[in-house]
């Protein structure tokens, strides 16, 4: 075993589990939210200094990517999610009358955003190194709302010693 290995070894015996819940309220049809800030908040709260940090919506048509902050970028990611799957296009999902009865009064008609987030993910998992998130120099985590404006919950668990 390589001293590396051997560290980290004995850091796990002291095993943290650190549970948060981010609310945010979107704004738009389609969004993405930089929740970088409060993740990095919560691994500092958590006192893990080597482990993981796990980010999940708790939403069928919202998801958790990591990417670059680049407004360009982000445009062409919306188009091309539009492309994949059309708002105006016909969804079986939204024909409420052949929906099971029980429905909410206020369901959406939304198949476009089930299908959408069907290409992204509903978590990401980041590691932590001394106490901080391990993204990348352009890395950021976001928050995607396809179905918005909602608000939205977003469980972080941070794991490690």
């Amino acid at each position: 075993m390589s001293a590396g290995g051997a560290a980290l070894k004995r850091a796990v015996m002291a095993f943290t589990v650190f549970g948060d819940e981010l609310r945010v309220l979107t704004a738009s049809p389609v969004q993405f939210l930089d929740v970088t800030p409060a993740v990095a908040e919560a691994v500092a709260r958590s006192g893990v200094r080597l482990g993981i940090a796990s980010v999940q919506v708790c939403h069928t048509t919202a998801a958790i990517v990591v990417n670059e902050d680049e407004p360009r970028l982000i445009q062409d990611v919306k188009a091309c999610l539009e492309r994949l799957a059309p708002r105006d296009a016909s969804y079986r999902h939204d024909d409420l009358a052949l929906r099971e009865a029980g429905l909410p009064e206020d369901e959406r008609r939304n198949g476009h955003a089930h299908c959408k987030a069907l290409f992204l993910r509903a978590s990401e998992t980041i590691h932590v190194a001394e106490g901080r998130l391990a993204l990348g120099r352009w890395q950021r985590i976001f928050l995607v709302e396809l179905d918005g404006p909602r608000e939205r919950r977003v469980s972080i668990r941070v794991l490690g010693a």
